[in-house]
């Protein structure tokens, strides 16, 4: 995606643009040409020496949420080597852009806020987003929205809730090369309940109750619309938002754009990899299985109807499929004669004496493994883990709640209670645990693995449509890429360091079902995984001059 020459700006203006500058490592000929002389450094610094500075300094600095600073610093004033930072240097730097990190900015945004990123668009915008999306300086490929009303296991942070769709996208770029260029970051300010930021001098956002019902819905019909006029053929990721809007919204608009809930859909897509993955030690058949989840909610229905799907894609009736899955929510197990379950729950609602807590159904129901998707932090006590190693050789045991303060278990913990037996992926990283003479490897089931590779597979073949299959077709191309190696270690996933080879074959698979269901806008190509490659960003630097 280069610049045409008379695109590019000259002398201060150019420093200050991120998409384009280098700072210390523009060349001679480009600081003639370009109006830099005297306006930089005489010497001129590779960009290898400028991310060795970086991490040099950013290793000194002792506190995350301080990193975090920096990192968003450097990547506002200069995207390339942000992201090549983020690249070379993924599993360092992932946590402090993204979980675990990103909640705490989330919580203290307004507290540590430099400039903004993205756009902000607020219920006192009715009548003229489409007019707001025009102030928006480059042709958006995507756009991750959120309202801000569920962040992460934080629960509503109102527009400070922008921390999550800015590092999102800085993952689709990172994770899968979509170019900065095109991701668009918007929050939606629908006000906020939380009294905390109401009564915060430094919140970013509106001073008011959230708005809800009618004018809630219009405000986001008027953002689709104006989204997709003003951005012809973008994709929009709903994220964050809370259980009562997220089902309802994927449900109104998957069938009429291009879009999709990573918290729903891509958590279930690397959810059922892991389990895939699982599958693999474990020597069985996922029709074998039985689940148990704790939660209820997005995550919880969202794997649950991506699993029943990759049972059914193997033959099994979806009806018998639904019966391995149980959920337990805040009111205890979710079984038949209760009289106040949504309709995302009504499919895992079976016949079953009541049951209040988590421990109790683990014994009752003897799962062959518990999923945790509810956001309450050491859920998975020695107990329950205790009783899934006396009814399993190998458990199945996903911590999959984040930030770390809201995880069920440590890797440690899920380790050592089950005699290093449990098959364990988590929602934030853990370190390796020695465990019986051995290291096991824990890897995180971050949607990272997911949700960049759909991405970039939806723009490269111009998907009209985003659907369930395509996130099947994802989950085995991720589950497929995790080695014997891995396996042995006890990793469910493949290292992150491989994370855009990952990310290339999740979009060839995507692209492959679009091209089969007639959903690609664009020619289908002699070799799909060229097309893919073709669309990826490098974030080294090119000569401007």
């Amino acid at each position: 995606m280069k610049d045409p020459q008379n695109a590019i700006p000259h002398g201060v203006s150019l420093l200050h643009d991120p998409l384009r500058n280098k700072g210390t490592a523009f060349t001679e000929n480009e600081r003639d040409a370009l109006g830099l002389r005297g306006l930089l450094p005489p010497h001129v610094h590779t960009q290898d020496e400028q991310a060795a500075r970086v991490l040099d300094n950013l290793r000194k600095l002792a506190d995350p949420l301080e990193k975090f600073v920096a990192l968003n610093a450097l990547h506002d004033r200069n995207e390339a080597l942000f992201f090549r930072v983020v690249c070379d240097h993924v599993d360092e730097i992932q946590p402090l852009i993204y979980t675990p990190t990103v909640g705490l900015a989330c919580q203290r945004f307004g507290h540590i806020f430099q400039r903004p990123r993205g756009m902000f668009i607020s219920i006192n915008d009715r009548g003229r987003i489409a007019e707001i999306l025009a102030n928006w300086p480059l042709p958006a490929g995507i756009i991750v929205v959120t309202d801000g009303e569920r962040i992460l296991g934080l629960g509503d942070q109102g527009a400070n809730g922008m921390g999550i769709p800015v590092g999102k996208l800085s993952l689709y770029t990172a994770c899968a090369g979509v170019h900065p260029a095109i991701c668009l970051p918007i929050t939606l300010d629908m006000g906020t309940n939380n009294e905390t930021l109401l009564n915060d001098p430094y919140y970013v956002g509106l001073r008011r109750r959230r708005v809800t019902g009618e004018a809630y819905d219009e405000l986001v019909e008027e953002f689709v619309t104006a989204a997709c006029q003003v951005f012809p053929g973008v994709i929009i990721q709903f994220e964050d938002f809370a259980n009562h809007n997220a089902f309802r919204l994927l449900e109104k608009y998957r069938d009429r754009i291009c879009t999709f809930n990573d918290d729903i859909q891509g958590t279930a897509a690397v959810a059922v990899a892991g389990i895939l993955s699982a599958l693999r030690i474990k020597g069985s058949a996922l029709a074998d299985e039985r689940l148990l989840f704790l939660g209820a909610g997005e995550a919880a229905t969202g794997i649950a109807d991506l699993t029943v799907a990759a049972m059914a894609a193997k033959g099994v009736d979806p009806v018998e499929a639904r019966k391995k899955i149980w959920l337990v929510d805040s009111k205890g197990l979710v079984v038949k004669s209760r009289k106040d379950l949504p309709a995302q729950k009504l499919p895992y609602a079976h016949d079953h004496a009541p049951v209040g807590d988590f421990l109790t159904a683990v014994k009752a129901l003897k799962p062959t493994g518990i999923i945790g998707v509810a956001a309450v932090g050491g859920t998975f006590t020695q107990e329950v883990l205790r009783a899934m190693t006396d009814c399993n050789v190998r458990p199945i045991v996903f911590a999959l709640s984040n930030p770390t303060s809201k995880a069920e278990c440590t890797a440690e913990q899920a380790y050592q209670w089950t005699d290093g037996r449990a098959l364990f992926a988590c929602g934030s990283p853990f370190a390796p645990v020695p465990v019986g003479g051995r290291t096991l490897v824990p890897r995180q089931g971050n949607n990272s693995y997911i949700f960049p590779g759909v991405g970039l597979g939806a723009i490269a073949c111009g998907a009209t449509r985003i659907t369930e299959e395509m996130f099947l077709a994802a989950a085995n191309a991720l589950a497929s890429q995790v080695t014997p190696a891995d396996l042995e270690q006890g990793s469910l996933y493949p290292p992150l360091s491989n994370i855009r080879a990952v990310s290339a074959r999740i979009a060839v698979a995507v692209a492959e079902v679009a091209y089969q269901r007639g959903l690609a806008a664009k020619p289908r190509p002699a070799d799909l995984m060229q097309l893919v490659e073709t669309q990826m960003y490098d974030p080294h630097y090119t000569s401007l001059a």
